[in-house]
């Protein structure tokens, strides 16, 4: 991966955070770089706020900052001791797997240095975008050799009459096997911003917000495995959220739960993504403030698509003969990949994965293995489990899969949050790293911008996907909303494991949604390796140039755009690769919606739309040009694709 970062000082006495001048004057506003985003932070009667608007108008009221410690109140009773001057900070850099692929991010900075009337110390960083702001803490305290977090008093205070669009977070050692918390329930959308969460453990990230003309969305990036995962409490009165923290049971087995380091303890970015809905959906935030790429071998990293039995055909199909099938179902379809699920080393075993490893290989398919993460956490019993506990497992196995010739993993049942749990998942990556494999986790958590760190993170699921609408009919009724409401939410800055994309039948189940619905979320879901869930029978239902559409689409875009949405009832969004717009709509609503799209930034071209037809497993096509405006209509619970 390619990057550089340029720091450029606005002033000359501001070449570094090294120049640490005077307090300056209270209420002095940091500005993004366009001006039209302004963060005022104050200290007032000992306790540090800031408030942010945008062209004057209120996004987030005064809302509070700090941190209590074990042995250090850095919350209340602070005196503002210094600022540093406003400086530019530049970061250029490639993703593998996202919304684009060269990116460009420019941001001021501003420091703020604190003591409390102990004189112990904190520091609070501030980064102002055109497309948001983000802060993060740093304690570098010499008085508290072990610095052990208590609680983080941050506050977003959402202004009168703002609206929420919030998924709850489920409770540790609940559902299926105690496999919860997974990111995984339903969304409530458009409901007063301040309503409580139903369940205890508040609301994930991102959050989506609406304040008059501004949308934002909140959420955290640069997670290193020396902090906890947070979310937002369950309580928000008057629209007041706060940082809530995992729960006791989301842990390593006998690891910590709350971030505690020697030396300097240094806070993951509190990112908040604010502006239009397009300034909002087309940000890049959430990598932006992530930690660099780390070394991998660039020739490894290699998106794609994948046949995958299990999400039609459950447990049974993972044997020997129908997976020897899905990989003839991937060559077909000119995918990269295979995915092998559940109790493979049971109903197959090593020698046989070989076999097949060996046989897809001459189809150019790659093999990628699932795997059981747990240990104590919670009672599934699907294997392997308990082989990548440890560095030195990992290892072990991660080198007997690299000889077999198994491209990547899929590792499920994942405990949560807790700080020893974002460790793990930090460590399995490295490893996976060094041996060259690709990773996709399930059972998980969000990815908070790991896919630009770790290069070989393709996907992690974190979202009620297609496998839910396979279980019950009242999750299939309800995917069309839920689906309309992912790419402002949860595939907003991470790749999303959604598994997309069925033109058949679904066992004991009435679909919801129509094959143009089905066929636009191939291009509107962002993913690594996108897991397409339908089976070589289903695929056989669709006309050739549905299925030629499937065969070439791109593995990875270099620009990507909202053209029209609203967050649970429809979504319009452009994605280019090379000189190619792929432009993919879903209409969630009950009614026929009639769209005129801007779609002038493409320029003068010829294409093709492919639609719903008459019925509800139909398709159409006909010619398109590309002007200033092209006008679609979405069947209720439809969708479409153009390629220009």
């Amino acid at each position: 991966m390619v990057k550089t970062t340029v720091v450029t000082a606005l002033t000359c006495a501001a070449a570094s955070l090294a120049s640490i001048a005077q307090a300056a004057p209270q209420n002095t506003a940091l500005r993004s770089p366009d001006q039209h985003i302004a963060v005022t932070v104050s200290e007032t009667d000992g306790a540090l706020k800031y408030a942010i608007a945008r062209d004057g108008k209120p996004v987030l009221l005064a809302s509070d900052l700090g941190l209590q410690l074990a042995g250090a109140n850095l919350t209340d009773d602070l005196t503002l001791t210094a600022t540093s001057a406003p400086h530019l900070v530049e970061d250029h850099y490639q993703m593998a797997v996202g919304k684009r692929k060269d990116i460009s991010y420019r941001a001021n900075e501003q420091t703020w240095s604190l003591q409390n009337a102990r004189q112990q110390k904190i520091d609070i960083t501030f980064r102002v975008s055109n497309d948001g702001v983000a802060f993060r803490y740093v304690v570098a305290e010499p008085s508290l050799p072990l610095k052990k977090l208590v609680q983080e008093h941050t506050t977003f205070a959402l202004p009168a009459g703002a609206k929420a669009w919030l998924q709850p977070m489920s409770v540790a050692q609940t559902g299926w096997s105690d496999t919860n918390p997974s990111y995984e329930e339903h969304y409530q959308m458009e409901i007063p911003a301040g309503t409580r969460s139903p369940t205890e453990a508040g609301w994930v990230f991102p959050a989506l917000f609406k304040a008059g003309a501004n949308w934002i969305a909140i959420s955290e990036a640069n997670m290193d495995g020396t902090w906890q995962a947070s979310r937002l409490a369950q309580d928000s009165s008057g629209g007041k959220y706060s940082i809530g923290n995992p729960m006791s049971a989301e842990v390593y087995t006998n690891g910590g739960l709350m971030a505690e380091v020697e030396g300097t303890l240094t806070s993951p970015w509190r990112v908040i993504a604010l502006g239009s809905l397009a300034i909002v959906t087309n940000s890049t935030l959430g990598t932006d403030l992530a930690a660099p790429a780390v070394a991998f071998d660039a020739s490894r990293v290699k998106p794609g698509h994948a046949s995958w039995s299990w999400a039609i055909l459950k447990d049974d199909s993972i044997v020997y003969d129908v997976q020897k099938k899905f990989i003839d179902y991937a060559a077909d379809m000119h995918w990269d990949y295979t995915l092998i699920d559940v109790n493979w080393d049971r109903n197959i075993g090593y020698d046989k994965i070989k076999e097949l490893a060996d046989y897809a290989a001459t189809k150019n398919v790659g093999l990628i293995l699932w795997y059981n993460s747990s240990g104590a956490w919670n009672k599934t019993e699907y294997s392997p489990k308990g082989q990548l506990l440890t560095h030195e497992q990992r290892i072990k196995e991660f080198q007997r899969l690299r000889d077999i010739g198994i491209k990547g993993l899929k590792i499920d049942f994942f405990a949560g949050d807790g700080q020893s749990m974002i460790a793990y998942y930090n460590n399995i990556l490295r490893d996976a790293a060094d041996a060259g494999l690709l990773l996709n986790f399930h059972g998980s958590t969000l990815p908070r911008g790991w896919a630009r760190t770790w290069p070989n993170l393709m996907t992690m699921e974190a979202i009620r996907g297609f496998e839910y609408t396979t279980f019950e009919q009242k999750d299939q009724d309800l995917m069309p909303s839920h689906a309309a409401m992912l790419p402002f939410t949860r595939n907003l800055f991470d790749p999303m494991d959604f598994t997309p994309v069925v033109f058949g039948d679904i066992p004991n189940i009435r679909r919801a949604s129509r094959n143009g619905f089905e066929l636009a979320t191939s291009v509107l879901y962002l993913s690594g390796i996108q897991h397409f869930a339908d089976t070589p029978e289903g695929m056989a239902t669709a006309p050739a140039y549905v299925k030629q559409f499937l065969q070439n689409l791109p593995r990875s875009w270099d620009d990507s755009r909202l053209v029209d949405g609203y967050p649970g009832k429809y979504v319009v969004i452009a994605r280019r690769a090379g000189d190619t717009w792929y432009i993919a709509g879903i209409n969630a609503t009950t009614a026929d919606k009639t769209l005129a799209l801007d779609l002038s930034f493409v320029g003068k071209k010829q294409g093709v739309v492919i639609t719903d037809g008459e019925g509800g497993r139909d398709f159409s096509q006909r010619s398109i040009a590309a002007g200033k405006k092209v006008v679609v209509t979405i069947k209720p619970h439809g969708g479409f694709v153009i390629q220009l």
